[in-house]
């Protein structure tokens, strides 16, 4: 990660804590909806309500994509969280952009994909988060399936869970973060959020989320 790159990371970061879009509390735990406990809770849909901030990730979308894909024709916003954050950068880089569905409209033309995409296209998908990785993967073989080109996958934010590293991976797509779980708890222990022993919990979820669980069961 070159020193642009970090820096924006942690200014990112710096951004979801400060409006409360990523939310820690090690010691009382947030239950998802698959029943893990969990210290951080993030809703990247805030950064919407916020001009300086959602510029902020685009611009760090639009400079990994100038850096690493400067021949994407596409961008490919995953519902929900992802449109939004396509059209920004899409606006920036002066280029198409389409969405793509979590499953086929049940009426209509039934689509999956809407906008216009096309046979050959090299498409870059733009998400708001990875924890697992498996909905945006999903959207990505959509993509493929339709013929295009899938160059990568670009998130605001990753929980950088050994389990979404594999599956991109496999899936021989690179993925790409605007910032990440080490830079964001990194900039919540500097700004004075979390002390040393809620880092060292945060640290402990990350690397064995089940074993951190079973201290709240």
């Amino acid at each position: 990660m070159n020193s642009n790159v970090s820096a924006l990371a942690a200014q990112v970061a710096q951004s979801l804590l400060d409006i409360e879009a990523v939310v820690l509390r090690p010691n009382e735990p947030f239950t998802w909806t698959s029943g893990m406990k969990s210290p951080i809770y993030c809703d990247n849909r805030l950064t919407l309500s916020y001009p300086a901030i959602r510029n902020q990730i685009a611009e760090g979308f639009a400079s990994i994509i100038r850096e690493k894909y400067p021949e994407a024709e596409v961008l490919a916003g995953i519902a929900t969280g992802g449109i939004a954050h396509a059209a920004f950068a899409a606006e920036k880089l002066g280029l198409p952009m389409i969405y793509v569905r979590d499953k086929a409209k049940g009426h209509g033309k039934q689509n999956m994909i809407e906008g216009v995409l096309k046979p050959g296209q090299k498409v870059v998908m733009i998400e708001d988060l990875i924890s697992t990785g498996g909905s945006s993967l999903k959207a990505a073989l959509a993509v493929r399936e339709a013929g295009a080109e899938v160059l990568a996958t670009l998130a605001i934010f990753t929980y950088e869970f050994e389990q979404s590293v594999r599956a991109f991976a496999e899936a021989g797509i690179p993925l790409h973060t605007v910032t990440n779980y080490t830079k964001l708890t990194e900039a919540a222990l500097e700004s004075g959020r979390i002390g040393e022993e809620e880092m060292a919990l945060l640290k402990a979820w990350r690397s064995d989320p089940a074993a951190y669980g079973a201290r709240f069961a």
